[in-house]
């Protein structure tokens, strides 16, 4: 495993992380028994992981609580816990400053914990990026003196919305979309670097497309529903053209975390996990380094091939 710096007070971070959005989340893919949730995170720890995104909202803050009963055991200062606020628990979404506290200490229960690492605005709406007139980041300064958070920040999807609060807020930490389909905000990590500022990178396999199990006549449910037939066969065309490009023995998903992991400026990376197989794969990313030229490529597609098509979420 590498690890890489995040922020004061923290442990250094596993590069590839444990996205905890599918721990509890029994309506977008099938719920795990907390005996499984609890084994895969033991297992993730055991192969070197120690990043643990979730947030509130994930299976009505089940995510949270099964994170929690998995880390009893942990050390508590081994391992980095990243949550969110705007979407809570009982499903109904409020980013007033007056609940930052009830809601954080909601996680901290659920975790079981005596403070969390970081606290991201969960994608926040665009009045909130700014610290001029918002009341929110006064709190996180108070919640980090009181020792409550070491850090905070936001979950942002553009690169326009991660300058914005760069350049307007003390937020240490950013979780940016990213992957080779979504390089928008790596055109930020230039100011992130300068400033300090920690880049998780999330959805790094575009909600499952850079897996390549999906094809032109994939049909969907769930929160992949979403997509249009339109914006299917775009996508499937776009990732055929990368299908060639791993190494032997790589598979796609595994090259498409090795093409976030390139960049330093990406702290972590927090690809989902549903069993011990997909960790195990997505652990073995770590063996097939992206080359200089490879990367080249990618940005120069990116820029000519996938940018111009502007692919939604």
């Amino acid at each position: 495993m590498e690890y890489r710096s995040y922020v004061n007070g923290s442990p250094e971070v596993s590069v590839i992380g444990f996205g905890a959005w599918q721990l509890g989340n029994n309506i977008d893919w099938s719920g795990m028994i907390e005996e499984e949730a609890i084994n895969l995170v033991h297992k993730a720890i055991e192969e070197g992981v120690n990043f643990f995104d979730t947030a509130p909202g994930y299976g009505h803050g089940r995510s949270e609580e099964l994170l929690g009963k998995a880390l009893k055991s942990v050390k508590r200062d081994a391992i980095c816990i990243n949550t969110k606020f705007g979407h809570h628990s009982d499903g109904h979404t409020d980013f007033n400053h007056k609940v930052i506290r009830e809601s954080l200490e909601g996680s901290l229960k659920r975790l079981g914990a005596d403070y969390i690492d970081s606290v991201l605005l969960h994608n926040p709406p665009g009045d909130l990026l700014k610290a001029e007139g918002n009341a929110h980041y006064e709190i996180f300064e108070r919640l980090k003196e009181e020792g409550k958070i070491l850090a905070y920040g936001a979950s942002l999807d553009t690169k326009e919305d991660m300058i914005t609060f760069m350049n307007h807020t003390d937020g240490q930490v950013i979780e940016a979309f990213f992957n080779i389909l979504h390089q928008d905000v790596r055109f930020a990590f230039d100011i992130a670097k300068q400033k300090g500022i920690k880049i998780i990178g999330k959805i790094p396999l575009d909600s499952g497309w850079l897996s390549g199990k999906y094809h032109k006549d994939s049909i969907f449910n769930g929160v992949r529903s979403r997509w249009s037939r339109e914006d299917i066969t775009t996508r499937a065309l776009l990732v055929d053209r990368l299908r060639e490009l791993p190494a032997k023995g790589q598979t796609l998903s595994q090259f498409a975390l090795q093409y976030c992991i390139a960049y330093d400026e990406v702290i972590t990376v927090i690809p989902g996990v549903t069993n011990i197989s997909q960790l195990t794969m997505n652990l073995d990313a770590l063996n097939y380094p992206i080359d200089q030229k490879t990367l080249q490529w990618l940005e120069t597609f990116y820029e000519r091939e996938v940018a111009p098509k502007k692919l939604v979420w």
